[in-house]
């Protein structure tokens, strides 16, 4: 026991500092797009024909980060650096079209409205739902829980049943045969509930866009916060879903 201890003094405090401070990533990390127009050529579409899923638009130049898995392409093949990505993993919207970068602007999703604010208090308790993902985004998620990032200090914590939930988080393309048990699982929370749409396949189909197998969440459960990544990194998720209750001020 007392070899434990020692080893835990030594360790020291390993949870990061967010929200009292910004967490600072490596130079590596790969966050926020950063689009500069001005040095976009007409012609080029460099960019465009590099990306995987058609997540790029000229004129004006845009980047649709629902659909964009990160993988910088992009940035690699423009011949005047007018993409880049920068090392901030604050990003997020409320509406599917927030995802939309055109330029350099911070994403910071605004907070539940007052009542919804009230009702939840300082907590915050999800059901997730798999549906057909590939894990990359749960494994994300149970990182979030562990003594590095630590959820659960922020008031938000995943729970069993959808009957003990607030809403429910969704990660995966949903497939056909996982539309049913989303949908079930969406009608078991009790209202009023929010619904969160985690990582690239969740918010488009991500790399499986078109396929006949995937359904994407139905057009009739409304999102309230989109996270957008392949896979957001855990900094994305608890800031996210830390600032959708309120707990931490947009700007």
């Amino acid at each position: 026991m007392l070899k434990i201890l020692a080893t835990r003094l030594k360790q020291g405090h390993r949870t990061v500092e967010y929200p009292r401070k910004n967490s600072e990533l490596t130079e590596r990390f790969r966050g926020r797009p950063l689009l500069y127009p001005t040095k976009c050529q007409d012609a080029c579409r460099s960019c465009v024909d590099a990306c995987p899923v058609d997540a790029i638009a000229k004129n004006p130049l845009t980047i649709d980060l629902g659909k964009c898995l990160l993988c910088a392409n992009c940035m690699e093949a423009c011949p005047s650096g007018a993409i880049a990505f920068s090392s901030e993993y604050e990003r997020a919207a409320r509406t599917r079209e927030g995802l939309m970068v055109t330029g350099t602007d911070s994403m910071h999703p605004a907070p539940l409205d007052k009542d919804m604010r009230k009702l939840l208090g300082r907590s915050l308790k999800l059901r997730q739902v798999s549906a057909a993902g590939c894990n990359i985004c749960e494994g994300e998620l149970v990182a979030t829980g562990n003594i590095e990032f630590d959820i659960g200090r922020l008031g938000i914590q995943f729970v069993a049943s959808p009957r003990h939930a607030d809403g429910i988080l969704v990660t995966g393309p949903v497939s056909t045969n996982m539309e049913y048990a989303l949908r079930q699982t969406y009608e078991a929370t009790p209202a009023p509930k929010i619904v969160i749409a985690c990582g690239s396949c969740a918010i488009s189909g991500g790399p499986f866009a078109g396929s006949r197998e995937v359904r994407g969440i139905p057009k009739d459960i409304p999102i309230d916060l989109f996270i957008p990544g392949c896979p957001p990194h855990p900094l994305t998720l608890l800031d996210a879903i830390h600032r959708l209750i309120g707990g931490r001020k947009s700007g």
